[in-house]
């Protein structure tokens, strides 16, 4: 039996005694019929016996009619389930979930000191990489159904035939063009490609390609030339000369030819991706014939399978380095936000803006939780459960009202004799 059943009914057992003796003593007293202790024990007894009687029926009357006679204002926590339901939501949703009540709550736990403190230790981040390594092998095994992996690639190719591509390079280009940072990009490519003519490979291939050139274009002249492979690495050489000494030029003229042109190239085409609907169309259908390519779909799919067998695989391992990992970044992140009192700072500030934020949004959904949940109970269970958890301390008004409504009774009974 449960603990708060069986309190209950030991202390409904200790007032109803107290109620009958002090019934039994009211009778006994009466039937005396002499004055003296009797008198006072008969005051006793009837005041203690009313005053038992009054508390027994304000205590059972909150949960039920008392005998069974539907006596009005009676069984109030039944009657009244709905109203209740709504006040304790309304209570809890205003004192308990009020938003400076909870940023105060806040504000004394410091939640990001706390949590610094708990990933730096090794215990804490072993066992958040566990969870989530849990998490990552049981997400790879549901992504694994074949029925979720049809949904995927659908949604997938979905999203991709619906992209629009020439508007979003575009849009990506256009950006590349705020404070000419697609100049950048030039350099880049410029020097890197300088770089690569730098190379012993890049200038043997240029210089294999003069030979060929003039062999095919000049085959007389090609038999005149005396040493024809000391030749062609000279001019290859020269060449690589010629266009280094001009790529250098390029880099240190920002007004340079070169630049204008490849400004007015990336502009033209910006355009063109936005207005040019013969340009757009052939995007797009390269768009689609890539994403409906067969052997790019199985190269996809292969390289998404392999990629989970190796995870999969990892994390079966008993020392599992993706696990090592995570353990790594978190304890790591636990000791980065330990010394950095800005970022701490800067996090509790955060949690503050998403209570205010939020916390409207957030307090009326639990209460609105608790209201219908409670609506929702069964009435019977309902009324049985409030009075498991309040019932045995209301069985002390009983038994206090026994006992002060005799010594009541005994102080009217003194004033009487007085008077």
């Amino acid at each position: 039996m449960d603990n708060r059943k069986r309190l209950l009914i030991r202390n409904k057992a200790i007032a109803t005694c107290l109620m009958i003796g002090a019934a039994i003593l009211f009778v006994i007293a009466r039937t005396q019929k002499g004055g003296g202790i009797w008198e006072w024990i008969a005051a006793f007894a009837e005041a203690a016996m009313v005053g038992a009687l009054a508390d027994w029926f304000a205590v059972v009357a909150l949960f039920r009619h008392p005998l069974g006679v539907p006596i009005p204002h009676t069984a109030i926590i039944k009657n009244k389930k709905d109203v209740i339901a709504g006040n304790l939501a309304d209570f809890i949703r205003d004192k308990f979930l009020a938003p400076e009540t909870l940023i105060g709550k806040l504000r004394e736990q410091n939640p990001a000191g706390r949590l610094a403190t708990y990933l730096m230790s090794k215990e804490n981040a072993d066992g958040l990489a566990n969870g989530l390594s849990r998490v990552i092998s049981e997400s790879l095994d549901f992504m694994d159904d074949d029925r979720v992996q049809k949904i995927l690639r659908a949604a997938l190719y979905d999203r991709i035939e619906n992209f629009d591509l020439s508007s979003s390079a575009g849009l990506l280009l256009d950006t590349l063009r705020n404070d000419n940072r697609h100049q950048i990009v030039l350099d880049e490519m410029l020097n890197r490609f300088a770089l690569w003519l730098s190379t012993p490979e890049a200038q043997v291939n240029l210089a294999n390609s003069i030979d060929n050139m003039v062999t095919k274009e000049y085959p007389l002249l090609s038999h005149f030339i005396p040493n024809r492979d000391q030749f062609s690495k000279g001019a290859g050489e020269k060449i690589v000369k010629k266009i280094n000494e001009y790529i250098q030029g390029v880099n240190i003229d920002p007004a340079h030819e070169l630049r204008q042109k490849f400004d007015a190239a990336v502009t033209e085409f910006v355009g063109r991706l936005k207005t040019d609907q013969v340009l757009r169309a052939k995007i797009e259908a390269i768009k689609l014939e890539a994403v409906q390519n067969p052997f790019l779909s199985e190269y996809v799919k292969n390289l998404g399978s392999d990629l989970k067998n190796w995870l999969s695989n990892d994390l079966r391992q008993p020392h599992s380095k993706i696990q090592e990992k995570l353990a790594e970044v978190v304890s790591g992140f636990g000791r980065t936000l330990s010394k950095n009192q800005e970022l701490k700072e800067s996090l509790n500030e955060h949690l503050e803006m998403l209570v205010i934020n939020y916390g409207d949004a957030m307090r009326n959904a639990i209460a609105k939780h608790i209201s219908e949940t409670v609506q929702k109970w069964d009435n019977d269970n309902y009324v049985a459960e409030i009075e498991l958890s309040i019932g045995s301390d209301l069985q002390f008004i009983r038994m206090n009202g026994t006992l002060v409504g005799g010594v009541i009774g005994l102080l009217l009974h003194a004033i009487a004799l007085l008077l």
